[in-house]
């Protein structure tokens, strides 16, 4: 007999600023659901870990490296980088106000509260193009996990940020021999390709072994400096 936990029941539902966001339960899951495309659920956070792991890693021990989280999602990615002494500064920029709202004093704050606390930490509500286009800040990394993927963005306009403009308007927000990492759930020769075009270094991409199908992945690249 089918059981309760075959049906996600839906936590929330609101018409954010860039189409209808979903908070969800499935058994002991919490999943987010963008316009009616799956995000990210609790389910793991290796992806998650390894986007922030694989940054500062490739900062070669930088001190105190200030470092931008683009899409809170889970918080799972705030919540690793909290955990690390490293990071000097971190700041998330989260475009949907109902996502920081599920981590204040909802559903997903059993997952970042202790982040959150931490002095270090700040959540920015905006998009993440408009920010890195319009700060005077700068970085040390950009951990981006906003999409599933240069090539299967959550809302048409993202499809910016992987483009030649967008790209060079990461780059001016990074520092010197700053880095530059984003998630996909599939490798992408063709956004490697684009990253060496807009004059980044060191490009790589590192594969997250999965249960089944197509690893997910993070694109890696430097800024010259």
């Amino acid at each position: 007999m089918p059981t309760s936990y075959d049906i996600p029941e839906v936590l929330d539902r609101r018409e954010g600023p860039y189409g209808e966001i979903v908070l969800r339960q499935h058994g002991e899951l919490l999943q987010i659901i963008a316009n009616g495309c799956f995000l990210m659920d609790t389910s793991d956070g290796r992806s998650e870990r390894l986007l922030v792991d694989a940054a500062l890693g490739a900062l070669a021990g930088r001190p105190d490296p200030v470092v931008l989280i683009g899409g809170l999602g889970v918080g799972f990615s705030l919540a690793h980088a909290a955990a690390d002494p490293r990071p000097g500064r971190i700041t998330v920029v989260e475009r949907e106000p109902a996502i920081i709202g599920w981590h204040l004093d909802g559903p997903l704050s059993g997952f970042s509260a202790g982040a959150l606390a931490d002095p270090r930490t700040e959540i920015l509500e905006t998009d993440l193009l408009a920010h890195v286009t319009e700060t005077y800040d700068t970085y040390d990394a950009l951990c981006l996990d906003i999409d599933n993927g240069p090539g299967w963005t959550v809302t048409e306009g993202n499809d910016s940020l992987y483009s030649p403009a967008g790209l060079a308007a990461c780059a001016g927000a990074l520092r010197p021999g700053g880095v530059l990492a984003v998630w996909s759930a599939q490798p992408s020769p063709e956004f490697e390709e684009t990253l060496r075009n807009a004059g980044f270094q060191q490009v790589r991409t590192e594969e997250i072994p999965v249960a089944r199908g197509v690893p997910d992945v993070v694109h890696l690249a430097v800024r010259p400096g």
